[in-house]
């Protein structure tokens, strides 16, 4: 049994280090290794890579069995408004890290985003989950102990190093590039680090693969809140960062480098990375992530490809596109001397519906009431920040809008989507630059869509790819 190790040095206070990968297997010299570097004593307990060393054959005998006993079974059947209307409803890939229910919501790995707040792990003195625990859970389907989730934390701290090259890339970009655009940029340049392509390169055998992907996510997840927090600061201010404090959790680090020190924007930053991180396989970022990744394209491609889907309007774009619309409502509200009511709210919400725009940040593809991350980011503004006039006007927009567009008659589902009040909070503890949103949204959405690429080359999944039609043969068959 092959048990590669490496030596792991503590990244210090003023940054981090380069750091040689974790094991494949991590055998418990290299656990020995992590907990000396940090101080602790050796763990005696299984670590995330063991784990999931022992869950592959698992899953791998569970895959087979179910084709072998359902595999000629019907999923559902596609009807021609499906094939034009964006394959909604199409029951066609499987997505293991979360599902999301129409009436309920999304869980990931069956947990509601309330059973997350409640069992997942809490920083000291904290109430939100630790995004460390999520990992976790996401990866192996297990809810974690604080251990494990520190454990998690140690892991993206040793691997949160970037390469020379990417750092200079970054600040040579012109403050006019859009941050999403910057950051897909960087994740690429950062594609010269996969441990993957170089094992592909070499010849690995295909049973392996997944351990080299798991290499490639932990490293990428591990650096991205660097880049983001170059990009934001670069973008935005004057392109000094705070050193890299591996003694904060992923999220108060990551708001340090940004340069935010309250702590309950920590807190607000653990609840955000949490809840964006996965929704189920269809959007567009999770579902261009596996596309490419199916290709066997490295992890760095895949999530690249994901950030550009994210990037859309109509898809991640959209938390920008409702801080917009919010601030315009207020502007023109004390330009008319009107007060915020719920009378002049919907006066405003027809107004914007007959100029033929949409009300952003309401409405889902599949949620049929109101996003449960939606209320639970109510629920901390009600907590954190209940006398800001913008979250008054996110309140008086929740109480009109879904009754004004159900009266309008167009959208299936009239209630808030995760976009309609992240921006406010956002706001609220002085990040303002609402087109920096969606680079948050990244960050948070690798966690979902890597902890599944890994699981796609760790069952083999296949290159995907449906059949098309054309609209000639269409209607040669039907009419």
């Amino acid at each position: 049994r092959n048990r590669r190790a490496s030596e792991l040095a503590a990244p210090r206070r003023q940054g981090p280090t380069p750091q040689p990968s974790m094991l494949a297997r991590a055998s418990v010299a290299a656990r020995s290794a992590i907990a000396s570097a940090h101080g602790a004593p050796a763990r005696s307990m299984s670590g995330l890579v063991d784990r999931l060393t022992a869950l592959v054959p698992e899953k791998q005998a569970e895959k087979k069995a179910v084709l072998a006993a359902h595999g000629d079974k019907v999923l559902g059947n596609v009807t021609v408004s499906q094939a034009y209307g964006g394959a909604r409803g199409v029951q066609c890939m499987v997505w293991d890290t979360s599902l999301l229910d129409a009436e309920e919501g999304i869980r990931f790995r069956g947990h509601s985003i309330p059973e997350l707040q409640e069992k997942l792990p809490k920083a000291p003195g904290g109430d939100e989950p630790l995004p460390e625990g999520l990992i976790w859970l996401l990866l192996t389907g297990e809810l974690p102990t604080a251990e494990q989730a520190k454990e998690v934390t140690e892991i993206m701290h040793q691997r949160a190093a970037l390469p020379d090259h990417v750092e200079p890339m970054i600040r040579a970009f012109p403050k006019s590039m859009h941050p999403m655009t910057q950051f897909s940029s960087a994740v690429l340049a950062l594609q010269t680090e996969s441990k993957f392509a170089q094992a592909y390169k070499n010849g690995v055998h295909k049973t392996e693969y997944w351990k080299h992907t798991l290499e490639d996510v932990l490293d990428l997840m591990a650096k991205l809140p660097r880049v983001a927090a170059l990009i934001y600061r670069n973008t935005y201010h004057d392109g000094t960062i705070a050193d890299y404090d591996s003694s904060l959790d992923y999220s108060a680090n990551f708001n340090r480098m940004l340069g935010f020190n309250d702590t309950n924007f920590d807190e607000l930053m653990r609840l955000y990375l949490t809840i964006h991180s996965d929704h189920e396989g269809g959007n567009v970022s999770a579902h261009a992530t596996h596309l490419v990744g199916s290709a066997l394209s490295d992890p760095y491609l895949s999530f690249s490809a994901g950030m550009n889907g994210l990037a859309g309007p109509l898809h991640g774009l959209a938390n920008q596109e409702v801080l917009d619309w919010i601030l315009e409502l207020q502007r023109t509200f004390a330009e008319r001397n009107v007060e915020v009511s719920p009378e002049t709210v919907r006066d405003y919400t027809w107004e914007t519906l007959n100029a033929g725009k949409v009300v952003p940040g309401y409405g889902h593809a599949v949620l049929r009431k109101t996003d449960p991350r939606y209320t639970c980011q109510r629920e901390f503004a009600l907590k954190h920040l209940p006398d800001s006039e913008l979250f008054k006007i996110v309140s008086s927009v929740f109480e009109v809008v879904p009754d004004v567009l159900t009266e309008h008659g167009k959208t299936q589902n009239p209630w808030p989507n995760v976009d309609a009040h992240s921006g406010v909070l956002l706001m609220n503890y002085g990040m303002t630059e609402n087109t920096y949103y969606t680079v948050l949204f990244g960050v948070s959405r690798a966690m979902g869509v890597l902890s599944q690429l890994f699981w796609d080359r760790a069952l083999g999944m296949p290159i995907e790819r449906p059949k098309s039609l054309t609209t000639e043969w269409i209607k040669n068959k039907f009419d």
